[in-house]
């Protein structure tokens, strides 16, 4: 994709709010993935939209027989196209640049709404996942998180090494509040910022969808959005680059480059 004129103003903009600010953070969503070949849940090729959305009772069917859900865990097929995605999803040019604005001191955190862990696989240190991470277990007692290469899966349910609480998946299921430490640390990094990216996210899914109105209210954060669509958050943003975040992150990179040689 070619940057037009507008386009590469509006990036001009936003490397000279981003090299001035004190704390910035970046929150992630679905579409920065789907350039990664991740389906999106939402809209005309979402994977709620071809399968329905589950209800609310994911949570509490687990709670209720866990050594059930695991059963059916292990066997599922559900949603085949999301789990072959994740499975051989790589980093795209939007994560890397990401993860090199955390390196060259700009971005502080980067708060994502995906499960995929390809921030992490692009090198993304400061990281919180608000949603899980499809790769990983966690205790539902202790929160604490673990390699699935790490739990034995000889007795039905897996039990935490360190509490014996119940072991799920990291993921957070519909009807499970998001873990206290993770939703702590995200209103802590949202009260911080000065200057927020906000990266393929719909900004209808709660609480994420509340955080760059959080960082607005405490210090007034210029916010900046990329997305190829309009999002529920564009009319809080100062800037809305509509672009592929893959195109414009690394543009802004370059920018950001040229300042510090």
């Amino acid at each position: 994709m070619t940057i037009d004129d507008a386009t590469n103003q509006k990036i001009k903009e936003t490397a000279s709010a981003l090299s001035s600010s004190n704390h910035a953070t970046a929150i992630t969503g679905a579409g920065m993935s789907a350039e990664s070949g991740v389906p999106t849940f939402r809209g005309p090729d979402g994977l709620w939209t071809k399968y329905g959305e589950p209800d609310d009772l994911g949570y509490e069917k687990f709670q209720a027989d866990p050594k059930l859900w695991w059963e059916n865990r292990l066997n599922a097929s559900y949603m085949p196209e999301m789990r072959k995605a994740l499975e051989s999803a790589k980093p795209n040019d939007g994560h890397i640049a990401l993860a090199q604005l955390e390196k060259m001191g700009y971005i502080k955190h980067v708060i994502t709404q995906n499960v995929d862990g390809l921030h992490t696989d692009a090198g993304t240190e400061n990281i919180v996942e608000i949603h899980g991470n499809s790769k990983l277990l966690r205790c539902i007692q202790c929160e604490s998180r673990y390699d699935p290469k790490n739990i034995t899966m000889e007795s039905l349910p897996p039990l935490c090494p360190k509490c014996s609480g119940l072991i799920k998946i990291d993921t957070v299921m519909f009807g499970e509040p998001i873990p206290r430490s993770v939703l702590l640390t995200s209103q802590e990094q949202s009260q911080l910022t000065d200057f927020m990216l906000i990266l393929g996210t719909s900004g209808v899914v709660y609480p994420a969808a509340a955080l760059p109105g959080i960082a607005k209210q405490t210090n007034g954060a210029t916010l900046v959005e990329i997305n190829p669509e309009p999002s529920a958050l564009s009319s809080i943003c100062d800037i809305v680059i509509q672009a592929p975040t893959g195109v414009a992150l690394p543009a802004l990179v370059k920018l950001l480059e040229r300042k510090t040689v």
